[in-house]
Order: structure tokens, then C-alpha cells, then sequence
């Protein structure tokens, strides 16, 4: 037997790739396939099973291309009731592997057909739990994003949620190893451990939505306290998980097109299509093409784009460098982003070879910030999580995080300049793409951010850890 956790720290996600005597599950696939089909022909074995923990959220999973590659079939829990064909399970249910055993737990709560599987190994002992986003390590899965669809309030969804655990995965022996779908980082939850992998007993101690003496009561107040507003794009991609979606050849096909400096601004007025420029930060403050919104592949790139640009029907034309082409169009694909219609080809030399008009961002280091801020200091604002901000701040800075800048814009000032800054330059170049493609050019941007902020003594409030806030 073997099982892999095949981690994507972009979206905090693990898929899983289980082998026992030539057959294989899959659990929670992402979007591109191919990678599990490689790895089961590389142990000479075949696809048997692909595992739906339920309808995702925050990404597009790979069941159905897998299913239509492999001619495996997609397993859902009960309640489950997807547009295509698949096999809902009954609860208890078991399929054999090889010579282990795949157990099915109906655990509602996060959403109502979540579910865990529970691994049996040779001789029927209980070895693990892929517990989908019901159970994570340090946190389980927020009840409010499928409350709409259940007809459920978000409290409803968490009792539920706690009967799940207490009379379904609670009871199990602490030595079952608890892998879940999300880690740190995703929106899913809110209080995520960095580890992927864990112990169902060591979470018994340290996770506190699995505390022994915790009430309903008690469970409901503090797994719904706290909770933000879920992204715009999950609603859009539970119904693709749902409903079907595109082959990822024909998206990888259209959004690899290579287009001239003509073509690329002629596709861009005839289609209304968003110029997204993924290249690095440094490279966009000193030059990129008017309106374009930048959201760089080297950070948190798919769930900056499903939070910030929200539609996955919006047509996207790419600024990419020519050797990153094929990872920006399939990372986009894995949130559900499909309407890639082709790149610049030659990257963004080849917009300015072409004498096309083209912008910059203002950007200072934070020497020269603190230098500002001494002699006649501006507006600053601070452009990270709340939590963040709250945790510690450039003293009188005003907190706008950038997941909400799209409704709050219009609160910074209009009559002089003001300064931007994350933690580290990548979120606020993101917001000074943003406000410059919305007419707002009175920004200047601090690279480096708090972390270069703060070296250079300009001052800040006490630090407080978050976990107390």
C-alpha cells in the first residue's frame, strides 16, 4: 500500500494518490490529470476509483477528465447530486483496493454530501482519514458556503457539523493519520495549521473544534465566529464541480495562442477582454500596458485571481514570460478561469517595440517612505489582512485589505498622494493595478513592504499575536 499527498501550495490543497496491488484511488484531483496518469502507469497499475470529498469551492477538481481518461468512476457521497453520471455512495458503503478497503463516512456539515473516507488496511485495521474539508488540521470546514444551496442557516450547518465529528470521526483510534484537502492559506477555514498531515489523536488535543467537554452550543459560536466573507468566484466553481466544465486541452489550446502587439490590442477592444500581467512586481512598476491588472504567478496567483476579478466567464489576455505561458493559462484553469484567450508574444518588450503607449507605477524603498512620513507625513494605507493589520501597523496607517478594495476604492483620498503597502510588495502592487485601471493615480507604492518598513525605524504599534485577536 502507498499513499501520497500531493500537495499545491498555491491553493493550499492536497489531492491523493492511493496504490495497493496495481489499483489505484485518486481523492480530490486537481483540474490538469495528467500527473496521476503518469504515476499509475509508472507503477503499472489502473485507475479504479476517483474520490469526491464533495463539491469544492475555491477550485476546479479533475473528476471528470480523469474519469473520461482513466474510465474510472467518480465516487460521491449521499446527497451528492451532480449533472453527469457518477456513483453516490451509500454511507458505510466499502470498495476494495488491492487488498485494502475504502470505507465511505457521510460527514455533512461544511457542505451536506461531505464526506471522509476512511481507510482499512491488509488486515482491517483503521489507518486513515481523508477527511475532504470537514476535518483540517487546527480548524474544520467553514459551515456558510453551502447554505444557500442546503436551504440552511450557517448555524444549522454547524450542529450538523458537530454531530458529524462527535459521532463519526471522533470515535476513531487516535493512531489514524487525518489527511485533509486544504492546509494554511486556504479560505476554506480560518485557523489552518501549516502541517498537511497529522494524527487523529494529536488533534484531538490541539484542534479546538475537537475539544472532549465543547458543547453544540459552544461549537457553533466559535467555528461561525470570526468568519469572512467567502470569495465571489467559489458559488461559480461548486457549480462547474457540479455541472461539468471544459477539457483542460481545449482551455490549455485557446489561452496558449501567441498574439502580436496588433492582434494582442486589437483582441483586447474587440472582446473587452481584462490584460492580466503575471509577471514579476518589479518588472510591472516599470513598465506595463495601460489598465492591466497585475496578479504575479510567484505569489498566491489563483485564489488572488478568484477573489479579485471574480467572474470565470471574464475573457483574459496574458503578460507572461514565453517559458511560464502554460502554467499561467493552467493555474488559472484550476479556479475555474477558463476564458484565456492567448498571450503576448514576446512578452511585454514586444508591446513597447512596438511604440504602443504604456504606464509605470510610482514606487519608493522604505528609506525613502520614512523620510516622507518625518518631514510632512501623508496618508498610508496598509493594504493586508485586518488580522494582520491589527497585529501591528505603521502608526495612524489606515487598514483597506485588498480582497475588499474592489468595494471600498472610493474611501481614499482624492486631493493628494498616499502611500501603499503590504508585507512584502506583491499584495500592493496587486492594489496599485487596480486603482490605476480604475483612474486612481495618486498612489505610491513602498516596496518591500512592513518587513523593510520597519528596518528602516519608522514606527509601529506594539505587536499583538493574531491568535489573540
Amino acid at each position: 500500500m502507498r499513499i501520497e499527498q500531493i500537495y499545491t501550495g498555491c491553493l493550499a490543497q492536497g489531492a491523493y494518490y492511493i496504490e495497493s496491488k496495481g489499483e489505484v484511488a485518486i481523492i480530490d484531483p486537481l483540474r490538469e490529470v495528467q500527473p496521476y496518469l503518469d504515476k499509475a502507469k509508472a507503477d503499472n497499475a489502473s485507475i479504479k476509483y476517483i474520490f469526491e470529498t464533495h463539491f469544492h469551492a475555491d477550485f476546479v477538481s479533475g473528476h471528470l477528465t480523469l474519469a473520461k481518461q482513466s474510465g474510472a468512476p467518480v465516487v460521491f457521497g449521499p446527497l451528492a447530486n451532480p449533472s453527469f453520471d457518477a456513483l453516490i455512495a451509500e454511507d458505510g458503503q466499502e470498495f476494495p483496493l488491492g487488498d485494502i478497503t475504502i470505507k465511505v463516512m457521510h460527514t455533512p456539515g461544511h457542505t451536506m454530501e461531505s464526506t471522509t473516507y476512511l481507510l482499512r488496511d491488509a488486515e482491517g485495521k483503521d489507518h486513515a482519514l481523508f477527511t475532504g474539508d470537514t476535518l483540517f488540521l487546527g480548524d474544520v470546514g467553514r459551515p456558510d458556503l453551502a447554505q444557500k444551496a442546503a436551504d440552511m442557516t450557517q448555524e444549522q450547518l454547524a450542529e450538523t457539523l458537530f454531530d458529524s465529528l462527535r459521532n463519526k470521526i471522533m470515535p476513531l483510534g487516535d493512531e489514524v493519520i487525518v489527511y485533509p484537502a486544504h492546509g494554511a492559506g486556504s479560505a476554506c477555514g480560518k485557523n489552518m495549521m501549516k502541517e498537511t498531515v497529522d494524527t487523529l489523536g494529536n488533534q484531538k488535543k490541539v484542534n479546538y473544534a475537537l475539544r472532549a467537554d465543547m458543547t453544540k452550543e459552544e461549537f457553533v459560536k466559535e467555528v461561525t465566529d470570526g468568519l469572512l466573507p467567502p470569495p465571489k468566484y467559489f458559488p461559480l466553481n461548486v457549480k462547474m464541480n457540479k455541472e461539468g466544465y471544459e477539457d483542460i486541452d481545449q482551455v490549455l489550446e485557446r489561452g496558449m495562442q501567441a498574439l502580436d502587439a496588433e492582434a494582442f490590442e486589437r483582441v483586447v477592444n474587440e472582446t473587452g477582454a481584462m490584460v492580466l500581467d503575471v509577471r514579476h512586481e518589479d518588472d510591472f512598476t516599470k513598465g506595463h500596458i495601460p489598465r492591466s491588472i497585475f496578479i504575479g504567478l510567484d505569489g498566491d496567483f489563483a485564489p488572488w485571481v478568484g477573489a479579485l476579478v471574480a467572474d470565470v466567464h471574464q475573457k483574459i489576455l496574458l503578460v507572461v514570460d514565453e517559458d511560464r505561458v502554460e502554467e499561467a493559462v493552467t493555474r488559472l484553469s484550476r479556479v475555474g478561469f477558463d476564458n484565456a484567450m492567448g498571450y503576448l508574444k514576446g512578452g511585454f518588450e514586444t508591446w513597447k517595440k512596438a511604440s504602443k503607449e504604456y504606464d509605470t507605477v510610482d514606487t519608493v524603498p522604505a528609506p525613502y517612505f520614512k523620510e516622507v512620513l518625518d518631514e510632512n507625513p501623508i496618508p498610508v494605507i496598509d493594504v493586508r489582512k485586518e488580522s494582520e493589520y491589527l497585529s501591528e501597523r505603521v502608526v495612524d496607517a489606515e487598514n483597506i485589505p485588498l480582497d475588499l478594495l474592489n468595494d471600498h476604492w472610493k474611501e481614499l483620498p482624492e486631493d493628494q498622494n498616499f502611500f501603499l503597502h503590504c508585507e512584502g510588495g506583491y499584495r500592493s502592487m496587486i492594489a496599485c493595478s487596480i486603482l490605476k485601471a480604475r483612474g486612481v493615480h495618486n498612489l505610491i507604492n513602498v516596496s518591500g513592504g512592513i518587513n523593510e518598513i520597519k528596518e528602516v525605524g519608522v514606527q509601529v504599534t506594539d505587536y499583538v499575536c493574531p491568535t489573540t485577536l
